[in-house]
């Protein structure tokens, strides 16, 4: 009995075509390589990432008007706290808080700690768009002190990703 090949399907204009081996660009496979390389340690550098930023925006609050948050950030933190610590004792301790997990993102030591402290963190400073609805909003559209909080949908994202990480069974 003869063997026969099968019937390749016919082409269509919207079916991709592999180039040959030899028409491959050599910067892509030196792409793909790094890629290769670097996906291991994606996670880590998320991690540390975001621990820099962590750190560094919490100790420009240990530094007089250094921090472009400041007023927000004082002012958020009196609503929330009912105005039962005075700015002089919460601005310090938010700094302190940030410092914490910061550090404790670069080193991934008391990570779990520290995750849980980022969200609950995150939950105050997004508390802000609606405690401080004039500071935040100028007709429908964030202000820049409300930009300054929406960009921490990146960090929210990054600790998704890192949360999901650490939870994750070796």
């Amino acid at each position: 009995m003869a063997r026969t090949r099968p019937i390749p399907a016919p082409r269509t204009d919207d079916t991709p075509t592999p180039p040959p081996a030899a028409l491959r660009s050599r910067p892509a496979s030196l792409l793909h390589r790094a890629a290769a390389h670097y996906r291991p340690r994606s996670l880590a550098a998320l991690r540390i990432s975001t621990g820099l930023i962590f750190l560094c925006l919490g100790a420009l609050k240990l530094i007089p008007s250094a921090s472009p948050a400041e007023y927000i950030a004082i002012q958020a933190a009196t609503k929330l706290t009912f105005g039962l610590l005075p700015p002089h004792i919460l601005l310090p301790a938010l700094a302190t808080a940030e410092i914490c997990i910061g550090t404790a993102l670069l080193t991934g030591i008391l990570l779990r700690y520290a995750l849980a402290a980022f969200y609950l963190h995150m939950s105050g400073v997004f508390a802000s768009l609606f405690l401080l609805p004039d500071a935040m909003w100028h007709h429908g559209a964030p202000t820049l002190e409300g930009q300054y909080v929406l960009k921490n949908i990146v960090l929210i994202a990054a600790c998704l990703a890192i949360t999901a990480d650490e939870l994750t069974p070796r």
